[in-house]
């Protein structure tokens, strides 16, 4: 499928990477198919990628796996929500947070109270709200990798 999108252009993307959203996403339910697009300038190594929305080329929401900032992320999810992403395996479930983006780069936040959930066996996704009660939906990303970085140095 070829997809125009604000950011990258014209990208193409294979029909097995299409991500169903059947209920779409906070705010954008109406939208339901998904791609994860890679700045490949930056790499497929860099730890933010792009949701993608097939249906609509201005919309993109910055993503990254939760420990890209974090060294412990465990949502607590009820079975009920993973039902229409047809129950994902712990070996299928991909977890990516949203990312809040900010000119200020100490400003940047990722969004723990409602992560982007993927089954990787059936290419179906959605937003969930969790349960954890200590996540917060800003959680400070510049902290965090900040916190990171300080900790390598030390033997």
């Amino acid at each position: 499928m070829v997809a125009q999108t604000r950011f990258f252009g014209e990208v193409t993307i294979d029909d097995d990477k299409i991500l169903d959203f059947p209920n779409g996403i906070i705010g954008f339910e109406d939208k339901h198919k998904f791609a994860i697009i890679y700045d490949l300038e930056k790499g497929e190594d860099t730890a933010i990628r792009w949701l993608q929305c097939m249906e609509d080329p201005y919309m993109a929401f910055p993503v990254l796996e939760p420990f890209a900032v974090l060294d412990e992320y465990n949502p607590m999810i009820e079975d009920s929500l993973l039902e229409p992403l047809g129950n994902p395996s712990d070996e299928d479930m991909v977890v990516l947070l949203t990312l809040i983006t900010s000119s200020d780069v100490t400003k940047v936040t990722a969004n723990l109270k409602a992560p982007i959930i993927i089954n990787s066996a059936t290419c179906k996704g959605g937003q969930i709200i969790v349960e954890n009660p200590d996540y917060d939906s800003k959680f400070n990303v510049y902290d965090a990798v900040q916190s990171r970085k300080a900790g390598e140095g030390t033997c």
